[in-house]
């Protein structure tokens, strides 16, 4: 049977899944556990091809309705450009409705590839790399041990923009703890104004329950952020972005307390900022109720709740309720339900 790897943005829900590698390259970021406990691993052409095959055998006659193809694990790119190519061309031969693939890839990978190879991956059919910025403060990155550097990131980031291929940055509002936030938003702002992406994710922060950042927390070198802070330091990012038709996309994610604000920042950072003074002119009560309803029943529409006094009341006694478990105990249930959302390790470890 043909291999799948475990994770995808949202946005390919629909797309064919094609494994070209195995996990992660880096896997030591101390944020992600989707590929601790694993080993990273190269396929070889052929073998990603015998797997094509077994798909287009699967779907049968429903080869021509799949018009998209996402290419996992977490770093294609670190394959070389022609490998790429020839599975591209392979993959439209027996797929031919085909007319749009995508990837995920590392900053350093990124920067080792010409734009001419871009070009080439282009016209072979590669259309979207989604990748993870996170921070664009050096500060951050080494603390989350991402493995790469502002530099890498703007280089990276500047040869997919010229090459024509659209470009999906990950930004995790938050990483960066109380300390960090101000420098965290300031300096993400800085390096995707230069960027200026095609797509801006938004990623709100949640740490895992075995991630050795607990650790951090444990020692008081990582302060968590509430939701109140959080939507702060987004509203600052925001502020500093420049104007420039970048999608900043909350929509997708399900952690984002804040889901709605989402728009081209050329035509729409007005409203987004305007919606983030939104929940901050609410009260202390207003926000925690706020908190409480979109992480433990999302899809609600919470300004509409909290402002019902009946409601707010009802609200307000959970809110309550949880405070009372213990130190700082409604932070730590909102952080519970967050991390309980995070994708889970392959393996019963961390390494």
């Amino acid at each position: 049977m043909f291999e799948q790897g475990v994770i995808r943005p949202p946005s390919e829900a629909f797309s064919l899944l094609v494994r070209v590698t195995r996990n992660c390259p880096w896997n030591r970021c101390l944020i992600c556990p989707a590929y601790k406990g694993t080993s990273f691993s190269r396929r070889s052409v052929e073998e990603v091809k015998r797997d094509i095959d077994m798909m287009a055998e699967a779907y049968g006659s429903q080869t021509s309705r799949i018009m998209s193809a996402f290419l996992q694990d977490a770093d294609t790119l670190i394959l070389p450009t022609a490998e790429l190519i020839d599975i591209m061309k392979y993959l439209k031969v027996r797929f031919p409705a085909i007319t749009r693939i995508t990837t995920y890839a590392r900053a350093k990978s990124m920067k080792k590839k010409s734009i001419d190879s871009y070009k080439q991956l282009r016209d072979a059919g590669l259309t979207r790399i989604h990748t993870g910025m996170e921070s664009g403060s050096l500060k951050v990155l080494k603390m989350i041990r991402k493995g790469i550097t502002p530099d890498d990131i703007l280089t990276g980031g500047l040869r997919v923009m010229a090459s024509g291929i659209s470009l999906s940055e990950y930004i995790i509002p938050g990483v960066g703890g109380k300390t960090m936030s101000q420098e965290h938003a300031l300096e993400t702002a800085r390096l995707l104004n230069e960027i200026r992406p095609n797509f801006i994710r938004v990623r709100t922060f949640a740490m895992h329950p075995e991630s050795p950042m607990q650790k951090m927390v444990a020692d008081g070198t990582f302060v968590h952020m509430n939701d109140e802070e959080i939507v702060a330091e987004i509203r600052l990012l925001v502020e500093n972005l420049d104007e420039m038709h970048s999608h900043f996309r909350c929509g997708d994610f399900s952690l984002n307390l804040l889901m709605q604000v989402d728009g081209f920042l050329d035509t729409q950072k007005k409203a987004m900022l305007e919606e983030l003074d939104k929940y901050l002119s609410l009260t202390s009560e207003e926000k925690q109720a706020y908190s409480f309803l979109q992480r433990s029943y999302p899809g609600q529409r919470p300004f509409d709740v909290v402002k019902d006094p009946k409601a707010l009341k009802q609200l307000s006694r959970e809110v309550e309720k949880l405070g009372k478990k213990g130190e700082d105990g409604f932070n730590k249930y909102i952080r519970m339900v967050m991390s309980s959302q995070l994708p889970q390790p392959q393996t019963d470890k961390w390494m």
